[in-house]
């Protein structure tokens, strides 16, 4: 399909939980699925917004006329989730993150944050209304194809998770609901399916690279907003796995042509992605009824003094070319490595001087993996002190470092370690040993003589090793 010529346009909305504690209280963003020991049950009704009309998306969830029970926890949740007291004091920390986004975005950064409330009856507030602000403006990203240019940044409150739902009632579960969370909107600068993966990416690498989002499934989602010629915007929700992108987006596009061959379906809707890439329809766009000011939160002030204490991080992508060129690392292994833990990899590195960088890098990725996959063990169990004391013995030749796998496999049964198991074997010994096989049976083969030694001393030596010492002694 020519995407020009269809008047195809495209942008993006991604929204990031961020890691700190929720946006209007102190309880934890820990998220939970055990029994709650508190449940409420409530009805929302839709109220008219700035405009004094009432939303159409708002009202769409309001003639459902549904039941919402809310399961909440006393150790986690607080009144401010149950909706029975005022939004406490702006989490600051939460604010500093998200303007250190709007600046790796490039973007201007508000003077002042007004808080809104966005109308949503669908039961995933209790209040009835999401808060959220207008924090920065006008940035872009670099991608293939030009330019992306960033819209809007905005920091508001998660919402509530859904666990069950019925004709009558659905049921919320309040953990969730105001966990701090960033929505990063594009202008409509996607050209084609392929462009709009490598802009999520971009955006979600470059969240990552902050070190200070969530991380996990649900943590962040990616919205996609798609209109042709003659038909209006659809928002596509819920993008979970970004390999659906793509496939979304070509299947909407077909969807929007049919629509306009038949004349059926030509209004402006949200459709809602299912599992396997197709969508179906939610409900009615919302419009600028949906908002209103929030009264309960004051007017927060962003002083420069604020901005220019930010210190940015250093992007993913730049950090994984420094690891190739200072650490003599190859491309997989430096990607590895950044996405694993990066820091601890870099102290590792400056305390053993002893340990190849390379040495120290496979260990924490691919050795580890590799025990996962092939042996079937829970490589969870390996914590940093595990692997900072197996390079402390590498470092000082007390491990020799072909019997890494067997030390961490030992490690995670449980086993208890004795340094003997895994000392630097020394090639004398070994000389010794083929030698005096070789007087009592001069006859002997290369290849027996390779049992033999393999067997006694087992994983300790390198094959290699071991079959250029037979050589060796052949000579002599």
């Amino acid at each position: 399909m020519d995407y020009k010529e269809l008047g195809f346009k495209c942008g993006l909305e991604i929204h990031q939980r961020l890691q700190s504690h929720k946006l209007f209280c102190g309880c934890p963003s820990i998220l939970r699925d055990d029994t709650s020991d508190i449940v409420i049950k409530r009805k929302l009704r839709a109220v008219a917004g700035e405009t004094g009309s009432i939303d159409i998306a708002a009202k769409h969830a309001m003639e459902k006329s549904q039941e919402f029970i809310y399961e909440a926890y006393s150790d986690t949740t607080c009144l401010v989730e149950l909706d029975e007291e005022p939004p406490n004091k702006l989490n600051e920390e939460a604010l500093n993150i998200a303007i250190e986004v709007a600046l790796l975005l490039k973007c201007e950064i508000v003077d002042e944050l007004h808080f809104m409330r966005k109308i949503v009856i669908d039961g995933s507030n209790t209040s009835g209304f999401q808060r959220t602000a207008l924090l920065a403006r006008n940035g872009f990203i670099e991608t293939s194809k030009g330019n992306v240019r960033i819209g809007s940044i905005y920091l508001e409150e998660e919402s509530a998770k859904n666990v069950k739902e019925s004709k009558d009632n659905r049921t919320w579960r309040l953990d969730r609901l105001g966990i701090p969370l960033i929505e990063i909107q594009t202008e409509a600068d996607i050209l084609d399916e392929k462009h709009a993966k490598e802009t999520a990416e971009k955006i979600g690498m470059i969240l990552r690279s902050t070190n200070k989002v969530m991380r996990g499934i649900g943590s962040i989602r990616q919205d996609v907003n798609i209109s042709i010629k003659g038909h209006p915007r659809v928002e596509i929700k819920g993008f979970q796995d970004i390999r659906l992108i793509e496939t979304v987006i070509k299947n909407e596009v077909d969807r929007q042509l049919n629509a306009l061959k038949t004349k059926k379906d030509l209004l402006g809707h949200v459709r809602n992605v299912k599992v396997d890439g197709s969508t179906e329809f939610l409900r009615p766009l919302p419009g600028a009824s949906r908002m209103y000011p929030e009264t309960d939160v004051p007017i927060f002030p962003i002083l420069k003094e604020r901005i220019k204490s930010i210190i940015l991080p250093e992007i993913i992508t730049e950090k994984v070319i420094r690891f190739e060129n200072s650490y003599k690392l190859n491309s997989d292994i430096a990607n590895l490595v950044v996405k694993e833990n990066p820091s601890l990899f870099e102290n590792f590195v400056n305390k053993f001087k002893n340990l190849e960088p390379f040495l120290i890098a496979k260990t924490m990725t691919l050795t580890l993996s590799d025990l996962k996959s092939r042996e079937d063990l829970d490589i969870s169990k390996i914590k940093d002190k595990d692997l900072e004391e197996l390079f402390s013995n590498l470092n000082s030749k007390k491990i020799d470092q072909n019997l890494i796998n067997q030390y961490l496999k030992d490690k995670i049964e449980g086993k208890k370690i004795n340094l003997e198991n895994y000392k630097v074997i020394n090639q004398k010994e070994v000389e010794k040993y083929l030698t005096e096989i070789i007087k009592k049976d001069k006859n002997i083969s290369d290849n027996a003589l390779m049992g033999k030694v393999m067997s006694q001393f087992k994983s300790k030596i390198d094959g290699k090793l071991a079959f250029n010492l037979i050589k060796k002694l052949r000579k002599t």
